[in-house]
């Protein structure tokens, strides 16, 4: 119990609920303190955004460079796809349902927000496109020139970058949710829109279980092998990542079941493909965030973003998704420069992704790691219709 009211799902909510109540009581004069210091909370969020682009990506390209090969190609790209599939799945959900739901973007009788009263600024230390763009660069030659020192500062530096995500920019979330919810509350709409994030956190929920079937019956289909002899396994690893909200924290869960799938499931494909998958492949968590900027941009601008711009997020989104940071809400924190650049958001908009996105992350991550079974399957089809053979050594579980 202790564990639950400590955790990030539960202090968001709490952040929602005070704010929210605030919001009906607090006059104007304490709202110009609200207004400017979640503006200020805004800024400090923003500017840590390319820093977690680069923390991320760049190492993440360095480590899967040190160990190329043909399966680790196949499996990245394998993840690579599954998340993009899902994101343009979702995106075509999206297109299909929004527009159809119960969604107003004015409401009459809104307060006025009062101008924020101290503006202060902190410019990024570049653009996040620059700071992708970099990313891939730095990643790239350090792999093709064997820069064993770029290799240790850039391990470092996620060290370090993840640091400044677990110990300031996840504390001081629920602050920033409290502080926008109090915002919307002050104003009015909040009321008339919660039922619609509640009705998209279940249609959400939904899609996770199409896309998992989906993946199953693709690798089902490809190696010739009967994959609910893998999906019968995973209970306990879904159970865990419900719990956790973090792959790596359900690694040795998801490792256990899916060695009982053997010999559905070759064990060295196992050992190489979970706690790989367990770090690129976030399909459930792309699904929903593509999902819900869609809905936030029809709550809060009115519009559902065009679909080229939603086209770019989604295969952009996959390349984030392969170095997102593994805490609870990784995937959207790595993507906010995405969300602001790509689609336009303000503060607002990016809060209530945040808030929406955090509150249902356990289902997503548990999507994620029950998806790694199906993409572990297609690796044994690929390794076994190639002739590769089947290594000894695996760990024991």
């Amino acid at each position: 119990m202790k564990k639950f009211f400590s955790s990030l799902p539960f202090k968001l909510l709490m952040g929602v609920v005070i704010g929210i109540v605030l919001g009906q009581f607090l006059g104007k004069p304490v709202m110009e303190v609200i207004v400017t210091l979640k503006y200020i909370v805004n800024q400090i969020i923003l500017f840590c955004v390319p820093l977690i682009i680069i923390g991320f990506i760049a190492p993440s390209i360095t480590r899967l460079g040190n160990n190329a090969s043909t399966m680790l190609g196949v499996a990245v790209v394998t993840a690579y796809v599954s998340s993009v599939g899902a994101a343009l799945f979702s995106m075509a959900a999206g297109y299909m349902m929004i527009p159809h739901m119960s969604i107003t973007s004015e409401v009459e009788g809104l307060k006025e927000l009062p101008e924020v009263v101290f503006q202060l600024d902190i410019p990024q230390i570049m653009s996040v496109m620059s700071a992708l763009v970099f990313s891939l660069m730095i990643g790239l030659a350090a792999t093709w020139t064997e820069a064993n020192t770029i290799t240790k500062v850039l391990e470092e530096f996620q060290q370090i970058v993840l640091s400044i995500v677990t110990k300031v920019i996840i504390p001081v979330l629920p602050v920033f949710i409290a502080l926008t919810f109090c915002s919307l509350s002050y104003e009015g709409t909040i009321t008339k829109q919660l039922p619609v994030f509640l009705k998209v956190i279940v249609i959400v929920m939904i899609g996770h279980y199409i896309w998992l079937a989906l993946l199953y019956g693709i690798g089902g289909a490809y190696s010739g092998k009967n994959p609910m002899t893998v999906l019968k396994n995973y209970g306990p690893a879904y159970i865990t990542a419900v719990g956790t909200m973090s792959s790596a924290a359900t690694l040795a869960v998801a490792l256990r079941c899916a060695k009982k799938s053997e010999p559905t499931l070759r064990d060295d494909m196992v050992d190489f493909g979970v706690p790989l998958f367990a770090n690129i492949h976030l399909c459930g968590s792309v699904l929903t965030e593509v999902f819900f900027v869609m809905t936030v941009s029809k709550v809060l601008y009115g519009t559902i973003p065009t679909l080229p711009n939603m086209i770019l997020f989604c295969v952009l989104l996959g390349v984030f998704a392969i170095g997102a940071p593994g805490v609870p809400g990784g995937t959207v924190m790595a993507s906010l420069g995405l969300i602001t650049g790509v689609l336009g958001f303000d503060e607002t908009g990016t809060a209530l992704m945040l808030t929406i996105f955090a509150l249902q992350d356990s289902f997503g991550t548990a999507c994620n790691v029950t998806g790694d079974g199906a993409l572990t399957l297609i690796l044994t089809g690929f390794a076994e219709k190639h002739g590769i053979k089947k290594q000894t050594q695996t760990v024991e579980l």
